[in-house]
């Protein structure tokens, strides 16, 4: 990484400062020196003092493909070239021709696409859709969950650090099994853990007043800390879901269009009892640009009794380039680049954390890798810890993200999927070292204490 100069420094402090003088309090910033990013290509970035990054995060999971791909900047241009905007009260050709392709790869029958411009947007309509055709405001929900910021995903929020009201238009009650390895049945086999997490199921529904709305659930926990059940959880918690007619809402924000490598949707992993009810989608299929989606049968997305338009939501130019991105994605199978080098890094991220105290866990699949963190000493988590390896990574070049509940103790690793070997050897020689910098440094502090 390059080094800085006085005068990009003291740019960079009234930046910040500017953004502490107008921004809210409570919006979250990486580092202690925030950085602002300029420009990118392909798995890098650059920040306003010149320092290149490898980008391990993609600006949270959504620069899907490669930064300033070509593909999707020339579709950008040509689009805007046409016309920027008309809204969903005309007819959209590059809508029209994405929500096709979507509804074909969503595996759900007689499909229905509505685009927003977020995941939470997209969560938002999915929840209006399930507990309209319920007939019923009760929602099932994962523990450690994570949907949103909006009124309503905030009320189906299970995460304590992401969650600042109780309120809710909503009644949710919440039930185990998004995190495999700890909480009372983390003892358990595989087997033994669904069948306890199905019993919990049916226990939940015996409080339930009446009918319940949905299940909605992400496959891989994303701000949770890429936290997993065993394969088929939900394939067993549908059987249930059926019996009492209740919706399954699979939220693929983060484990969309290919990302886990093994899967092109993260509810494919759990296909027993076939697709969900509703699909919403977002971040990387716009690589950048804002792009939300629910996916439904037909009966479900047409339930609404009134009308409804979206001004922004499926607009020309964000189409245009959503088209670009997926058309890229699957002509060079990244997703089998997401399996092949994803298991390669994560392979390599478990042999250099194998020593290290500080470290409980490698988790992830394909390009969705997640470590734990704990305090040596008292076993429970280190956010502290977490947040030296992010600056000490950063300090490499690396670019990485966290979360991990409302404690923060897990590293977030999800890089572009066009991610090379020779870029994840890169990365994971630049995280080992900040691994042992940061977690040496916290143990000597330990010791002197």
């Amino acid at each position: 990484m390059n080094g800085t100069n006085d005068v990009s420094g003291g740019l960079h402090a009234t930046l910040h400062a500017r953004h502490q003088a107008v921004l809210p309090d409570w919006l979250a910033v990486y580092y202690q020196r925030p950085i602002e990013i300029t420009h990118g290509e392909g798995r890098h970035v650059w920040d306003a003092e010149g320092n290149r990054y490898l980008d391990f995060f993609g600006g949270i999971l959504t620069t899907m493909t490669a930064h300033a791909l070509p593909e999707v900047t020339k579709a950008i241009s040509e689009q805007a070239g046409r016309i920027l905007h008309t809204s969903t009260l005309y007819l959209d050709r590059p809508m029209v021709d994405l929500a096709e392709r979507v509804a074909t790869l969503s595996g759900i029958p007689d499909a229905r696409v509505f685009f927003t411009t977020s995941g939470t947007e997209a969560n938002d309509t999915a929840l209006l859709l399930a507990t309209v055709h319920r007939r019923s405001n009760q929602i099932l929900a994962m523990r450690n969950s994570y949907h949103g910021r909006s009124f309503s995903a905030v009320g189906i929020t299970g995460n304590r650090g992401w969650s600042p009201t109780s309120l809710s238009p909503l009644q949710t009650l919440y039930v185990h099994g998004g995190v495999r390895t700890r909480g009372p049945f983390a003892g358990l086999s595989d087997g033994e853990f669904i069948k306890a997490c199905v019993a919990d199921l049916e226990d939940v529904l015996g409080q339930a007043h009446g009918n319940v709305a949905a299940l909605i659930a992400e496959p891989i926990q994303g701000v949770g800390g890429f936290t997993s059940p065993p394969d088929g959880l939900f394939a067993a918690f549908r059987e249930v879901l059926d019996r009492h007619g209740i919706l399954w809402i699979s939220d693929e924000v983060q484990t969309g269009w290919g990302r886990t490598g093994d899967h092109f949707w993260g509810w494919q992993a759990h296909d027993g009892s076939g697709p969900p009810d509703i699909l919403t989608f977002a971040k990387g299929i716009g690589n950048g640009m804002s792009i939300g989606g629910v996916v439904a049968r037909a009966e479900v997305m047409n339930c609404l009794g009134a009308n409804s338009i979206s001004t922004f939501g499926g607009s020309p130019i964000t189409m245009a380039a959503g088209l670009a991105n997926l058309n890229h994605l699957v002509e060079h199978d990244l997703q089998g680049n997401a399996r092949r080098v994803g298991g390669l890094l994560i392979e390599r991220l478990r042999a250099a954390c194998a020593g290290l105290d500080g470290v409980r866990e490698v988790r992830g699949r394909g390009l969705m890798i997640g470590i734990e963190l704990v305090d040596p000493t008292t076993g429970g988590p280190s956010p502290e810890g977490a947040s030296a390896v992010l600056e000490a990574a950063r300090e490499g070049g690396l670019l990485i993200g966290k979360g991990g509940g409302h404690n923060s103790s897990v590293l977030r690793i999800a890089p572009p999927l066009s991610l090379t070997v020779a870029e994840a050897e890169e990365g994971a020689e630049i995280l080992e070292a900040a691994l042992k910098t940061a977690l040496e440094t916290a143990g000597s502090g330990r010791s002197a204490s």
